[in-house]
């Protein structure tokens, strides 16, 4: 994993739609994870919580395919350091959200039992609150990449 760039960028640009929300659902995780709907905010919640924010900080990851599992758990770590070092400047309300389903843990106790071992790690992906990803990069489906999306102020 490697971070390609961190742009700064402002919220209002955010697109939010049910149509993430809807390619979710053609995902088989969904409803499996606690990232995924239907166990995260709806895109309206998704809406409303944007308008309380100015900025945030989109960050485009190059991962090795080959090692795709371990590549996005270190893309998730990666962001959830970083809201805490946005925390401890005082950007008490950052929240990062993950690219696609949690794979925090090597085994998903969630699945199984619907309860997580990490739920304080935990954050939704940016398409199951439905914002549309393209509305803020172009995206290139032949690059090997992911992104991340950290609301910050």
């Amino acid at each position: 994993m490697e971070v390609v760039w961190e742009r700064e960028i402002n919220v209002k640009e955010i697109v939010v739609s049910p149509r993430p929300v809807w390619k979710c659902r053609g995902c088989p995780m969904y409803g499996r994870r606690p990232s995924c709907p239907p166990h995260v905010p709806s895109w309206d919640e998704t809406r409303e919580l944007l308008k309380h924010y100015r900025k945030a900080l989109l960050v485009k990851f190059k991962i090795d395919t080959e090692k795709f599992e371990e590549e996005k758990r270190n893309i998730l770590l990666w962001l959830l350091r970083k809201e805490h070092e946005y925390f401890r400047e005082g950007f008490y309300y950052a929240l990062a959200l993950f690219p696609g389903n949690c794979n925090l843990c090597d085994k998903c106790t969630f699945e199984a039992t619907g309860v997580c071992k990490m739920p304080d790690k935990v954050r939704p992906s940016i398409d199951a609150v439905g914002i549309e990803l393209s509305s803020i990069v172009t995206l290139n489906f032949d690059e090997p990449v992911l992104y991340g999306l950290i609301l910050i102020s």
